[in-house]
This record gives structure tokens, C-alpha cells and sequence, in this order.
């Protein structure tokens, strides 16, 4: 996937990609996600998941992903602020 992220993207644009990326990447039923889904409890993911998916992030926005934007996420709705985040700077 090519960053084809724009400012003007709604919140449940970047959803609708997250679902695609977690189905992609880690064979995740899109009907499991929602902005309240556990990344490691619901989906089973583990840090090296963590990191994986913080690849697919950055790759969908065209920007880097610092560490520090991606510790505190615990939920699909962080990574959707984090996208969001890094489409607002």
C-alpha cells in the first residue's frame, strides 16, 4: 500500500485501511475491529505485531512513525489518532 493518505481523510477512512491492513498482515477478521478493540488482548497481537503494524502505518501515511508516537497505543482508536496525528503535522 502506497501512502495514499490525505488531511482530509475521515476518521473512518483510516479505519476502513486499518481493517485491510490487520486483515492483510495478520489474517484478522475485519468484523473484529472496532476503535474499542484491544490490539493485544482482542487481536492477539504481540509486540513484534506491535511493530509490524507500526510498518504498515507509516507506509499508509508516507511518514515516519517515531517510537514515541506508537508506546501508549493499546487500541485500534490509538492508531487511528496516531494516523490522524501524523496527517495533522
Amino acid at each position: 500500500m502506497s501512502a495514499i493518505m490525505e488531511t482530509g481523510i475521515s476518521d473512518e477512512d483510516i479505519l476502513l485501511k486499518l481493517k485491510d491492513v490487520l486483515h492483510k498482515t495478520f489474517d484478522i477478521d475485519p468484523s473484529r475491529v472496532s476503535p474499542d478493540t484491544h490490539l493485544f488482548t482482542d487481536l492477539e497481537l504481540d509486540s513484534i505485531d506491535a511493530v509490524d503494524l507500526a510498518i504498515q502505518v507509516q507506509d499508509m501515511t508516507g511518514m515516519r512513525i517515531k517510537p514515541e508516537d506508537f508506546k501508549n497505543v493499546r487500541t485500534v482508536g490509538d492508531v487511528v489518532a496516531t494516523v490522524r496525528a501524523l496527517l495533522n503535522r
